[in-house]
C-alpha cells in the first residue's frame, strides 16, 4: 500500500524541484573539488507547510544524489521563540536532515512589522545559503498563500508585477524554490496528519493586527461566500497569467532601453514618449534603480512622477526619489543621478 495521497502529492512536488536542481547543477556534480552532492536547505518555521516540506525533502534525498538540510529563523518577536527554534531544529534533525541550524535575527521597523520580519528572514537565509554552500532553499508557500499575495497586490494598486504573486523560482541564481505553489493548504495539513508530524501554529497567522491574517481569515472567506468556491484557484491562476505578461513587458523594456538613449547614454524624452506607457515606466524604473534607488522603497507613485516629466512636461522641477536619487528634465533629456 502506497503513502497517503496528500503525502504522495507533497513528495512529488519536492521530487520535481530536486530534479531541476540536479539538472542545473550537473556540471557542479562532476567538477566540484570535494565531489559532494548539491545541498538543498528547507526554511522551516515549524508550521504545517514547512514541516511537510522538511519531511518530503528528507524522504526524497534518501533516493536522489542530493543532500538535505534545514534552517529555522528565530525572529525574537514572541516569548519563548528561542526555545521553539531549538525544538524545530531538533525535529528537522530527527527527520534525517543535516546540516540543521537555528538562526536568530533582529527585526527592524522599516516597512512595517511584516515587511521588516520578512527582510530579516531572507537576509538570514541568504547568509545561511552562502555559509553552507547550498544550491537552493525550499520555501513552503502554498496556493492559498499565492491567492493572499494577489489580493494584497490588488488592495495596494501595485500593478501587474504585484499581481503575479510569488514565483516558483526566485532570488539570486534561482536560489529560492517553492514546490507547493500548486498545492492547497488543506492538502498540506492532511499530509502532516498522515505522517503524525508535530506542527506549531504561529499566533501571528491569526492575529487581525496583520494584514495577511485579515485576508486569510476574513477576506478570502468573504469572497468565497459571495462568489462561490474556486476563488483561491482563480487567484492563483491570475498570478501565473500576470507573471507571464509582466515577464514579457520586462523583456520588452530591457530591449527598448538602449534605443531611447543618446550616444552619451542619457535618456531622450522624445524617444521615451513614443514607447507604450507600460514599457516606458519599466524603462524609467530600471534607470532609477540603476542610479541607486532601493527597489523595495520605489513605489508606483514615484515612477508616475518621473513619467510626468515625459508625458506632462510643464517646466516642473526635479523629482526626489528614494536613495537620494534625483530625476529632472534638462534640454530634452531625462537626467537621473544620485545626489
Amino acid at each position: 500500500m502506497g503513502p497517503h495521497p496528500a503525502v504522495a502529492a507533497i513528495r512529488l512536488a519536492v521530487r520535481r524541484v530536486l530534479h531541476d536542481v540536479l539538472t542545473e547543477h550537473q556540471t557542479d556534480l562532476t567538477t566540484a573539488h570535494d565531489g559532494r552532492e548539491p545541498l538543498v536547505l528547507v526554511a522551516c518555521s515549524g508550521g504545517a507547510d514547512s514541516m511537510a516540506l522538511a519531511s518530503a525533502l528528507a524522504f526524497e534525498t534518501r533516493k536522489l544524489p542530493v543532500r538535505g538540510g534545514g534552517i529555522t529563523v528565530d525572529h525574537g518577536l514572541q516569548d519563548g521563540s528561542d526555545t521553539r527554534a531549538t525544538e524545530v531544529a531538533g525535529r528537522m534533525t530527527a527527520l534525517g536532515l543535516t546540516p540543521v541550524e537555528a538562526v536568530t535575527v533582529t527585526v527592524g521597523r522599516e516597512g512595517g512589522p511584516e515587511a521588516a520580519a520578512r527582510d530579516a528572514r531572507y537576509t538570514a537565509l541568504d547568509a545561511a545559503a552562502e555559509r553552507h554552500g547550498a544550491a537552493a532553499i525550499l520555501l513552503g508557500h502554498t496556493r492559498d498563500d499565492q491567492a493572499e499575495t494577489v489580493l494584497l497586490g490588488l488592495a495596494r494598486g501595485s500593478g501587474i508585477r504585484s499581481l503575479s504573486g510569488m514565483a516558483a523560482v526566485s532570488g539570486a541564481a534561482g536560489r529560492y524554490r517553492r514546490p507547493f505553489l500548486q498545492l492547497d493548504r488543506h492538502t498540506i495539513r492532511k499530509a502532516c496528519i498522515a505522517q503524525e508530524l508535530a506542527v506549531w501554529d504561529d499566533p501571528h497567522n491569526s492575529d487581525p493586527a496583520y494584514t495577511r491574517s485579515r485576508i486569510r481569515h476574513e477576506g478570502l472567506p468573504a469572497l468565497e461566500k459571495a462568489l462561490g468556491k474556486g476563488v483561491v484557484e482563480a487567484l492563483a491562476r491570475t498570478a501565473q497569467l500576470s507573471r507571464d505578461d509582466a515577464d514579457a513587458l520586462d523583456t520588452w523594456a530591457a530591449d527598448a532601453e538602449t534605443s531611447v538613449r543618446d550616444e552619451a547614454g542619457t535618456l531622450e524624452c522624445a524617444k521615451l514618449f513614443g514607447l507604450p506607457s507600460a514599457v516606458r515606466r519599466r524603462v524609467l524604473r530600471r534607470a532609477v534603480i540603476a542610479e541607486g534607488a532601493p527597489a523595495g522603497s520605489l513605489f508606483a507613485r514615484h515612477i508616475e512622477e518621473v513619467d510626468r516629466l515625459i508625458t506632462g512636461w510643464r517646466g516642473q522641477g526635479a523629482i526626489n526619489l528614494p536613495g537620494r536619487v534625483e530625476a529632472r528634465r534638462q534640454g530634452g533629456r531625462l537626467v537621473i543621478r544620485q545626489g
